[in-house]
């Protein structure tokens, strides 16, 4: 269930606050050749599944681009604000890919908001996310990302 704020205020008051994990997603081989059509990166660990059979992860993976985009998506799900025009992805300050995520498997995203501050143009609100991968102890991305949210 998402954590509703209802303005800007109220975000930047919860500084520190758990947002919660998302629900389960599957990666299937489909996502996988999908995010490789759209940025061209047809690297054989992400689309030639009888060879990856015989890769160090014994099938295919997805891109760890793929998972790290997955945030929008997390984002989404976690948390929403009222009272904003917009709510805008700003960037990525550090990210790391701990874990292959095997096609077929289940990830899910916790988070937290770690920081904001406030610019022209509106809140940068920094968030530390967590993507866990099931039944591993390894999380497939660890990433502090920056929404800028606009009044």
């Amino acid at each position: 269930m998402a954590q509703s704020f209802t303005g800007i205020d109220q975000v930047v008051h919860a500084v520190g606050t758990r947002l919660g994990e998302s629900e389960w997603l599957e990666i299937t081989q489909e996502q996988v050749n999908q995010f490789a059509d759209a940025t061209g990166d047809h690297q054989w660990i992400h689309v030639d599944v009888e060879r990856a059979k015989t890769g160090p992860y014994g099938g295919t993976i997805a891109h760890g681009y793929l998972t790290l985009s997955l945030i929008a998506r997390f984002g989404e799900e976690l948390f929403s604000v009222r009272g904003v025009t917009a709510k805008l992805n700003y960037g990525v300050n550090k990210v790391r890919f701990p874990a292959p995520v095997p096609v077929g498997s289940r990830v899910r995203a916790g988070a937290s908001i770690s920081s904001t501050a406030a610019t022209p143009a509106g809140v940068q609100v920094s968030l530390n996310w967590v993507i866990e991968l099931e039944n591993s102890t390894k999380p497939a991305c660890v990433a502090e990302t920056v929404v800028l949210l606009v009044p």
